[in-house]
């Protein structure tokens, strides 16, 4: 028998209570790993932890990550931000289906942009062409599905985020096991994160994973 803090969402409609507590860690781990930061993290990672760019200099690779965070992350919000004040969403926490709409299209503009400027720019290794490519893939999957469920961004870009980690690991020489079992870890950590806020059904997150995973394999076999 589940207490009044322990109630757990099995059917629509149902309701999803936790303790306090634990609702502002899970909120904190949503924020913190929003899907606006996970490519950026990424991007990060490759430029810095897992050097894939070593003809760059510090200067160069400074520049690279900023113009990562400006379309992945300062231009999805700054859209979401005008798309409020104009009245075009109820929220910017777009917790509604119909708040999605703008901001997926908006996000899927800036992302085939980001993946065509890399895609034809022959100085930068394929790992970021394949990123690039899964996010543009995921983010137009996310934008159909929407029309049957509000699914999970956040799985959707950990979905993409832990199978390119995979993908890493099988194709690359040197350790990848740490990397990787931190993005499992992590992983694991924002999906239950969704869950514990109320603000998805486990269906939504489970269909958001697999529209990251199969959005990322699918830039593998392209790229």
């Amino acid at each position: 028998m589940y207490t009044t803090n322990q109630q757990l969402q099995l059917q629509e409609g149902e309701t999803l209570s936790f303790h306090p507590a634990l609702r502002f860690i899970a909120k904190a781990i949503s924020l913190i790993f929003h899907p606006l930061f996970i490519p950026v993290y990424l991007s990060w990672f490759l430029i810095y932890i897992h050097p894939v760019l070593p003809a760059f200099t510090a200067e160069d690779k400074t520049r690279l990550l900023v113009r990562f965070f400006i379309m992945y992350t300062m231009f999805p919000l700054v859209t979401i931000f005008l798309a409020k004040g104009l009245g075009f969403i109820n929220s910017i926490y777009l917790k509604t289906q119909k708040d999605r709409i703008i901001p997926y299209v908006a996000c899927g503009v800036y992302y085939f942009w980001m993946w065509y400027v890399l895609h034809n720019q022959p100085e930068f290794p394929k790992v970021f062409v394949l990123l690039s490519l899964a996010i543009f893939l995921a983010s137009s999957a996310g934008l159909l599905i929407n029309s049957f469920i509000k699914v999970s961004m956040h799985s959707i870009s950990i979905g993409v985020m832990v199978t390119y980690l995979i993908l890493i690991a099988f194709t690359d020489d040197s350790s990848f096991g740490v990397y990787l079992s931190v993005g499992l870890f992590i992983g694991g950590l924002v999906c239950t994160a969704r869950l514990l806020t109320s603000d998805h059904r486990p269906v939504e997150v489970y269909v958001g994973l697999v529209i990251g995973i199969l959005a990322q394999l699918v830039a593998y076999l392209f790229v």
